[in-house]
């Protein structure tokens, strides 16, 4: 039955699924995401091997929160196989505050964000839209933990062959700003910071700002 006229359309949710082995945390997730107007989770699972059986059976989600610490096949090594199974999935690391150096690897691995596990029902709802929205999800706690444990490994050079335009505009992405911010607070358009993260990405060999935030952080850029 179509809708009747001048009556609006109404969006489908964003669907999540959950990939998270501790069952208590896993349920209690799945409730507070359901709770968030505008996106359903619709499979709440414990394994990656789960993971992808469930995406051969029904397709991928738009959204995958992945713990990091998994028995059998653990988040950091599953994330190849599981962006070959769903390429066009947003992908978003569940961590706690001691994982700095399984984050790093993780958005390395290509992950789309990361996400604490003491977050906010508020904070989840805000890192699924972010990702979706083609933004990543960075937390500023976290991110400050993860540069710090980087900082003495940092080489201080101009990187591989960034402009000074394209370094205020990495700068920027690793402090969590979107596009339109970037784009006011260097008096730039939008359409020219979208040319600048292209170009960015080429240079740094990354497809993503989470992956551009990490080797910022490798590369000592920031």
């Amino acid at each position: 039955m179509s809708d009747a006229p001048g009556t609006p359309a109404l969006k489908a949710p964003i669907t999540v699924w959950l990939c998270e082995d501790n069952e208590r945390f896993r349920r209690s997730l799945d409730i507070a995401i359901n709770q968030i107007d505008g996106l359903s989770c619709e499979a709440s699972l414990g394994s990656v091997e789960d993971t992808l059986a469930r995406i051969a059976e029904t397709g991928p989600p738009q959204v995958l929160l992945l713990d990091i610490g998994l028995p059998g096949m653990d988040g950091i090594s599953g994330l190849p196989k599981l962006r070959e199974a769903a390429p066009d999935a947003k992908i978003v690391i569940l961590t706690v505050f001691d994982e700095h150096d399984k984050v790093f690897r993780a958005v390395c691995a290509g992950a789309d964000g990361y996400l604490l596990k003491t977050s906010t029902v508020e904070r989840i709802g805000e890192a699924i839209l972010e990702v979706v929205s083609g933004g990543a999800s960075m937390n500023p706690e976290i991110a400050r933990k993860v540069l710090d444990v980087f900082s003495g490994k940092r080489a201080q050079h101009s990187g591989p062959g960034l402009t000074d335009r394209e370094l205020d505009v990495l700068r920027l992405v690793v402090r969590g700003m979107t596009k339109k911010e970037i784009a006011s607070e260097l008096s730039l358009s939008t359409h020219t910071v979208d040319t600048h993260l292209r170009n960015i990405y080429q240079k740094l060999h990354v497809n993503n700002r989470a992956g551009a935030v990490a080797a910022a952080m490798r590369e000592g850029l920031v």
